[in-house]
C-alpha cells in the first residue's frame, strides 16, 4: 500500500506552500498569495518594521519569486537577525523550523534579507526585498454594535381584525 501512495503522478502530487503554513503558525487569517498579504493585513492587523517574535515577514514578490513568500518570526536573535519557521523555502513543501534570515538593508530598517538556504548550509546568496512585518496579536477590536433600541413604525395598511379585514 504504502508504494502505491508513492507513485501518486506529480499533477496529483501536493505540497505544503507557505502561505496555508504561516497562516497555520501565526494565527493571521488571511488567504491569497503571500505578495497579497501586506495589503489584506492593512485595517485589519498592526503592520510594522520592527521583527516580533510571533509575526510574519511579509516578502515582496520579485522576478525569482513572484508570488512573494511569509514566513513565522520564531525567534529574535539581535537587532539584526531572526529566527523564521516557514515553508516551501530551501525544498519543495518543507518546513524550516527556526533557520536564520538576516537583515542586509543599508539602512538597518529590514526592508531587505537574506534568510537560510539549505543548499547552501547557509545564508543564501539573494538579498531579498520586505514589505514588514505583520503581528497577529495587534489585530483591531470590532467593538459590538449596541442593541437596537425598540422602535414603532407607523403605517396606513389595514391590519386584519379577527382574520378580516376592516370595511372602509
Amino acid at each position: 500500500m504504502s508504494c502505491a501512495l508513492m507513485t501518486v503522478a506529480p499533477a496529483q502530487a501536493r505540497y505544503l506552500q507557505c502561505v496555508p503554513f504561516a497562516r497555520e503558525v501565526s494565527g493571521i487569517a488571511i488567504r491569497g498569495n503571500a505578495n497579497t498579504w501586506w495589503g489584506q493585513a492593512a485595517g485589519r492587523y498592526e503592520r510594522g518594521h520592527v521583527p516580533q517574535e510571533g509575526a510574519v515577514m511579509a516578502f515582496k514578490a520579485t522576478r525569482g519569486m513572484p508570488i512573494g513568500h511569509v514566513a513565522m518570526v520564531s525567534r529574535i536573535v539581535s537587532e539584526r537577525e531572526v529566527l523564521l519557521t516557514h515553508a516551501n523555502w530551501s525544498r519543495r513543501g518543507g518546513i524550516e523550523r527556526d533557520v536564520r534570515a538576516v537583515d542586509v538593508s543599508p539602512a538597518g530598517d529590514w526592508s531587505m534579507v537574506r534568510v537560510w538556504y539549505a543548499g547552501n548550509g547557509d545564508l543564501g546568496t539573494t538579498n531579498y526585498p520586505l514589505a514588514g512585518f505583520i503581528y497577529p496579536d495587534k489585530a483591531p477590536m470590532i467593538e459590538a454594535e449596541a442593541p437596537l433600541a425598540p422602535m414603532t413604525i407607523a403605517t396606513t395598511a389595514a391590519a386584519p381584525v379577527a382574520g378580516t379585514l376592516p370595511v372602509e
